[in-house]
C-alpha cells in the first residue's frame, strides 16, 4: 500500500512538472542572417484591420490564447510568388481573448511585464523575410525571416500557405511555433503549473496594392 501512495505521489508530481506545447510544428531556428538589400517584385502594403497574429500557450492545467497586433508591414510579389517583407508588432496590444475582467487583466499585464515580453522596454517585435523557397504544392512556400523580439534576433524557417495572389491583393497564413527561451522569454510558471517551452502562432498576412 505503502508503495502505490509513493507511486501516486511522484506521479502526480510528475504530471504537475511537464506542460505540453501547443500543437503546430516547431519553426527552424538559427541566428540571425544579412538580409538582401535589394527585393525583386512589386510591393503591396500590409492591411493591418484584416491580418492579423493569434497566439497560443499552454500548461499544466490548460491553456491560454490572444493576439496582437500587427502594426505596419509591406509584402512584395515577384511573379506571383512572395519575394520578400516585413512587419512589425505592436507589442503593447497583448490581449488574451479566453479570458475576461480582472483575471484578463492580471494575464495581460502580467505578459506585458518583464517576465515575458518587457514591453516598456521593447514595444516593438518585427520579422524580416530573407529567402522564400518553393513548397511541396503549388499553394505552399517555405519562409525565412529575421524574428526580433525583445530586441534579440533569430532566423526562423516555417511552412506558409498561400491563399491568393492578384493585381490588388496578396494573402499567406502560416501556422508554426517558436520555442520562447530563444527570446529571453524564459518565465517557468508556477511549480505546480508549469508553462510550456513553446508558444504557438497563426499568421494572416493581407497585403494590397
Amino acid at each position: 500500500m505503502k508503495k502505490l501512495v509513493l507511486f501516486a505521489a511522484v506521479a502526480s508530481l510528475v504530471l504537475a512538472s511537464c506542460a505540453g506545447n501547443p500543437d503546430g510544428k516547431k519553426a527552424e531556428t538559427k541566428d540571425s542572417v544579412a538580409v538582401a538589400q535589394a527585393t525583386t517584385g512589386t510591393s503591396y502594403t500590409v492591411d493591418t484591420t484584416q491580418s492579423q497574429l493569434v497566439w497560443t500557450g499552454t500548461k499544466v492545467t490548460g491553456a491560454h490564447t490572444g493576439t496582437v497586433t500587427i502594426k505596419s508591414g509591406s509584402l512584395n510579389v515577384d511573379n506571383g510568388t512572395i519575394s520578400g517583407g516585413n512587419f512589425v508588432l505592436d507589442m503593447n496590444t497583448i490581449n488574451s481573448t479566453d479570458l475576461e475582467g480582472e483575471y484578463k487583466d492580471k494575464l495581460d499585464g502580467h505578459l506585458k511585464a518583464d517576465d515575458f515580453f518587457a514591453v516598456a522596454n521593447f514595444p516593438e517585435a518585427s520579422f524580416e523575410i530573407t529567402e522564400v523557397k518553393a513548397g511541396a504544392t503549388a499553394a505552399d512556400v517555405v519562409i525565412s525571416g529575421n524574428l526580433t523580439i525583445k530586441g534579440l534576433s533569430k532566423n526562423i524557417t516555417f511552412d506558409a500557405k498561400v491563399g491568393e495572389v492578384t493585381d490588388a491583393v496578396a494573402k499567406y497564413t502560416a501556422d508554426f511555433n517558436i520555442k520562447r527561451e530563444d527570446w529571453g522569454v524564459t518565465y517557468e510558471g508556477k511549480k505546480d503549473d508549469l508553462i510550456s517551452k513553446e508558444i504557438n502562432f497563426k499568421v494572416t498576412i493581407v497585403a494590397n496594392k
